[in-house]
């Protein structure tokens, strides 16, 4: 069935996800000079930067519980609204709170781990019930090409204040910068929230009263297969992406010893492929499906990661932008993938809750905690190539879940209706 909504709502609604990748790929790549403001340069002072960020993902599912539920009960264009709110103010603050307040610092990551519980599921959802289901896959990536957008950004932004500002001015003020441009993206996108439209489908239930009164308890009740199952293709996402793609500029300073602004130079590179591989990975997986599409992803990400690591830990510019592209590809191409598959998993009624939970759960723990342990795994073996080896686990232990996949591509939202119980 085509969908009513016009398709200004489908793209702000899609490119809108810039902002929140822009957030979290900004204090990543961030990661050493924040280690240096707010830890004073210590020895472990990488590793705790990292430790806020991977304990403020805990948010994530309490956020992902609470407005995925008022997703479900009263629309997903006002949880749009509410999350980029939280958002805007968030990174404001970030901006403006003094050097060494790791405490503050850590309060408002929390706040944005919240707020994004809600934020990249709720973008997904809308787009997947307002598309033409034999378009579903390319109109979902879109949202995941916008991210990567975010992602390139976060690296631009960060890439020029490094060069720009001078000396250890970069430490007193010049971190703030990145921060301030991020609450002005984020209050833009506000604005052009406004006018989204709700999706024709959470209307037509919510006219029919088919809605359940507790959409999260429904989901737990009558749809935990999809639940496990979005899970899986969520942890296969943010593994790839965090280890792969945000945790690289860390990576090239730490271990390869290669200056903070080449490194995120060369992370700035990755991001474009990704930006290029999504559209064409959504076609894709409109024609031969979803489940073909992440086994194979699957595959390349048991092979892969230990050898691309190794050219990167050699530190020599081909080695390292061989590396990072491949990565960056990979990681760009399951996300892509997985856009459309994970919401066409729930039915209507818990659509919101059933993804932003799943999702939020696997992103707090293979997302944020990823670079940590990632991080951690090198200090403890001494084994430079220990995260690639971190993401061949990962994706071993999830091969078997994909392979089981129920095929969702070009199936009517309608089939999807009637709840499974597992």
């Amino acid at each position: 069935m085509a969908t009513s909504v016009p398709r200004r709502s489908m793209l702000i609604a899609a490119f809108s996800t810039i902002v929140e990748w822009y957030d979290f790929t900004l204090y990543l790549y961030m990661a050493p000079i924040l280690a240096k403001v707010f830890f004073e340069g210590s020895e472990d002072s990488t590793l705790a930067t990292l430790g806020v960020f991977a304990v403020s993902y805990i948010l994530r599912p309490v956020g992902g519980a609470v407005l995925g539920t008022i997703g479900d009960r009263i629309g997903r264009r006002r949880v749009l609204l509410i999350s980029m709110t939280i958002m805007a103010v968030a990174m404001f603050l970030t901006g403006l709170i003094p050097a060494g307040a790791a405490l503050l610092m850590f309060l408002l990551r929390c706040a944005m781990g919240f707020s994004v519980g809600g934020e990249y599921s709720g973008v997904l959802v809308m787009l997947v019930e307002s598309a033409d289901r034999h378009r579903r896959g390319f109109v979902a990536s879109l949202a995941s090409g916008a991210s990567e957008v975010g992602a390139l950004l976060a690296s631009g932004v960060a890439t020029l204040v490094v060069l720009l500002v001078p000396g250890d001015q970069l430490y007193v003020w010049g971190w703030r910068i990145p921060f301030f441009v991020g609450a002005a993206l984020a209050l833009l996108t506000l604005l052009m929230r406004t006018t989204v439209s709700e999706t024709p489908a959470f209307e037509r239930a919510l006219a029919s009263g088919a809605l359940p009164a507790n959409p999260l308890k429904d989901v737990l009740v009558n749809q935990r297969l999809a639940l496990w199952r979005t899970f899986a293709v969520s942890a296969l996402g943010s593994v790839t992406y965090y280890v792969a793609v945000t945790y690289v500029p860390t990576y090239l300073t730490t271990v390869a010893g290669i200056p903070e602004a080449r490194a995120l130079t060369l992370s700035t590179v990755a991001a474009v492929a990704v930006i290029v591989v999504t559209p064409f990975i959504g076609l894709w997986s409109d024609r031969v499906g979803r489940r073909p599409m992440l086994i194979g992803l699957t595959v390349a990400f048991i092979v892969l990661p230990l050898p691309m690591f190794g050219l990167m830990a050699g530190g020599g510019t081909a080695q390292v932008l061989i590396g990072a592209l491949v990565l960056a590809a990979g990681a760009g191409a399951v996300s892509a993938a997985a856009a459309a598959c994970i919401p066409e998993q729930f039915a209507t009624a818990g659509r919101m809750s059933g993804m932003a939970l799943g999702y939020t759960m696997a992103t707090a723990a293979f997302g944020g905690l990823s670079p940590f342990v990632a991080d951690l795994l090198i200090k403890v073996t001494g084994w430079d190539l220990s995260p690639g080896l971190l993401v061949v686990v990962v994706a071993i232990g999830l091969l078997p879940v994909l392979v089981r996949l129920p095929e969702t591509a070009n199936r009517d939202l309608t089939d999807l209706a009637v709840r499974q119980p597992a």
